[in-house]
């Protein structure tokens, strides 16, 4: 039996203000941000973790990381207690138990929200009180740092989930929903069909208000003069209202759409991200060009963005399901259907299923055949490397696999995209996701569904892409019955902003558009 003496039930709080509490009351946290961290990363984990591992995670050889790791321990031993049962430092390896206000939401990251009752929902939202070690990032801790980004993903994803699993659920409960509501607008602040929702159950609440008191209902106080109005917002706004959807799996699938006009639904693609591409310089010029005049509907993909991350299934027939159950959501009776990369694949799936979806496809940098399936040995053997490199690489601020990665999707890149490939990988896939997801649509091969494609279609592809070699869109173009081939003066898969080629694409998805949109 131990001899330590009881020290209190001991919780620590990692979404929103950091601290640890004991028996309800907070104890002083080492003034150490690193040492924080640690305390945060060991009991979110709540796992053994090999003491040399945590010395690369938090630090650099330089620092004398195992003495680093020695002293970190020993501040964290004393704001804890003496007790073996919390903190276990042994000779190779740690581990702390400790409870977390993560640990309660953990369980809700991969289920269906639907299947929880009103009540757990309820106090896992009231976890929530801010982002995940949001006053906790280590810049030079890589490793850290792509582990905290994806948390506070989960995070996200499960916060905006949950409200719109309630506000749903609530609806004839005006009253209890109208808090959920008004906390979803402020994490979408531009979605137009959530602002309305808000004013119905409004209305319902002062109706109801007046019936209990017996007044007539009162209609809603005109809002304060704000002086000259506001144009209506244009196409170039960042759309940033998300909505989720459920694939047929229970899997969360988010998805947005921007501008107004004939509707472009584009195929998810891996490395995207519904609210940050708009800031990035190398998609926010896709969203806004193809916005411009048309509705731009897009979704990340399973695994990606601000979709469900760490999804079992990832086949390619469950992809095409995906963007069924996508367009089911929106209530699109008929579009243009972009593919890019590797869901031009899966947009020739869904156009052969459902022709009288797709007034006119248009499938950009695609392939026939993954790049296994292809049977090239030289290019199986330089992705085979890289998809190795992804595991230990992927997101972290490591130049030479950087500078390998960006430049075989974009050679063009400035300083500028390298630094933002930096958080392209970090913010829209974990690691382990990235090399499953490459794995993957290595295999893909279409060559026999090509024949069958029945909707006009256009095919673009730049002339020295690296990733998909221009014979695939040629080979693409060939075997679909009556499709255009264009090909583009450029070394990029993902075309920038300011290149030629993406301007003759534009010209080209809009012509292509106003001929069959009508169709």
């Amino acid at each position: 039996m131990s001899d330590s003496p009881h020290i209190g039930v001991l919780k620590l709080r990692v979404i929103g203000d950091f601290q640890v509490t004991r028996d309800g009351q907070p104890l002083d946290l080492p003034p150490s941000r690193k040492t924080r961290a640690l305390l945060a990363y060991l009991a979110v984990t709540a796992g053994p973790h090999q003491r040399e591992r945590l010395c690369e995670i938090f630090w650099d050889i330089p620092d004398d990381p195992r003495g680093a790791l020695r002293w970190s321990l020993s501040k964290i031993r004393q704001v804890l207690g003496g007790d073996e049962s919390v903190l276990s430092a042994g000779r190779n390896a740690v581990a702390l138990n400790l409870e977390t206000d993560y640990a309660r939401l953990a369980p809700l990251v991969k289920s269906d929200l639907s299947a929880h009752s009103t009540e757990e929902l309820e106090a896992a939202l009231a976890s929530i009180r801010g982002g995940f070690l949001a006053d906790l990032s280590l810049e030079r801790c890589f490793d850290y740092e792509a582990w905290r980004q994806a948390i506070a993903s989960e995070v996200e994803i499960v916060e905006l989930g949950i409200l719109r699993e309630l506000v749903e659920r609530l609806e004839n409960e005006p009253r209890r929903a109208l808090p959920f509501a008004q906390r979803l607008r402020r994490l979408v602040p531009h979605d137009v069909s959530l602002a309305a929702e808000i004013e119905m159950l409004e209305e319902k609440v002062r109706s109801a208000a007046a019936q209990a008191s017996g007044r007539a209902p009162q209609p809603a106080s005109p809002a304060p003069p704000q002086g000259p109005s506001k144009p209506a917002a244009s196409p170039q706004d960042p759309g940033r209202a998300v909505q989720f959807c459920r694939a047929l799996d229970g899997t969360r699938l988010a998805y947005a759409s921007t501008g107004n006009g004939p509707a472009i639904l584009r195929a998810a693609h891996w490395m995207s991200h519904l609210t940050f591409d708009w800031d990035s310089p190398i998609w926010r010029h896709w969203m806004r060009e193809l916005s411009r005049y048309n509705r731009l509907v897009r979704y990340d993909e399973r695994c990606n963005g601000l979709s469900q991350r760490h999804v079992v299934d990832i086949s390619f027939d469950t992809m095409v399901s995906d963007l069924e159950r996508v367009v089911e959501a929106t209530g699109l009776d008929r579009f243009t259907l972009l593919g890019l990369s590797q869901s031009c694949a899966v947009s020739i799936a869904y156009a052969i299923r459902h022709p009288d979806k797709v007034s006119g496809m248009i499938l950009y940098g695609g392939y026939v055949k993954g790049w296994r399936a292809r049977g090239d040995a030289g290019e199986i053997a330089t992705r085979e490397a890289v998809a190795t490199l992804m595991r230990e690489s992927w997101g972290k601020s490591n130049p030479m696999f950087r500078q390998a990665f960006c430049s075989m999707f974009i050679p063009g890149a400035t300083h500028e995209h390298f630094a933002w490939m930096d958080d392209l990988m970090l913010r829209t896939v974990s690691p382990d996701d990235a090399w499953r997801l490459q794995n993957a649509f290595s295999v893909i091969d279409v060559s026999d569904l090509l024949e069958k494609v029945r909707v006009p279609t256009l095919v673009l592809h730049a002339r020295d892409d690296n990733v998909a070699p221009v014979e695939s869109g040629r080979t693409m173009a060939a075997g679909i019955p009556g499709a255009r081939f264009i090909e583009l003066e450029s070394q990029n898969h993902i075309l920038l902003e300011g290149e030629s080629a993406f301007e003759e694409f534009i010209d080209h998805v809009r012509a292509f558009i106003a001929e069959t949109a009508g169709a």
